[in-house]
């Protein structure tokens, strides 16, 4: 037997992609929540607030992509899950429609936040709830990225 499927990017045997995944998380579900403070209060402070979130959300999403996409490449028994896809396509559509999201706010300001910025920060945290099922079902059920025993001895 083969063993579990191993992630091809980690540190001494642990995967990097879950550890980089939640700060991309955090970021665009604080944007969402900065949106709906300004959409309450209409003070400039919450725009700003989100636009440096979600270029924070961008810079560690694209890390934690560069990282998920090593091990999606790098291991065939991973690439055969169709959880595997779906997290996959579901992250590349998160991280376009942030950047979309960051590209309007940049451009036209606090304007750019309601409808459009405040619709895409919820279609954005919609995705990545779907995105981390897939992706937690993948290693519960599929046990990717999980240490086999006589690797947990060591």
């Amino acid at each position: 037997m083969e063993g579990n499927p191993r992630s091809t990017a980690h540190i001494a045997d642990h995967p990097i992609h879950p550890m980089l995944i939640p700060f991309p998380v955090v970021f665009v579900v604080s944007t969402l929540f900065c949106d709906l403070a300004f959409w309450r209060s209409g003070s400039p402070f919450w725009p700003q607030a989100a636009l440096w979130l979600l270029g924070g959300a961008l810079v560690f999403g694209t890390l934690a992509a560069l990282a998920g996409l090593t091990d999606f490449l790098g291991e065939k028994r991973i690439r055969a899950l169709s959880d595997a896809w779906q997290h996959f396509i579901g992250n590349a559509i998160a991280i376009v429609l942030t950047l979309v999201n960051f590209y309007l706010r940049y451009q036209n300001g606090d304007p750019a936040v309601l409808p459009e910025g405040l619709l895409l920060s919820l279609i954005v945290v919609g995705i990545f709830l779907f995105t981390g099922w897939k992706g937690w079902e993948m290693v519960y059920r599929h046990r990717v990225g999980v240490a086999d025993e006589e690797t947990r001895l060591r």
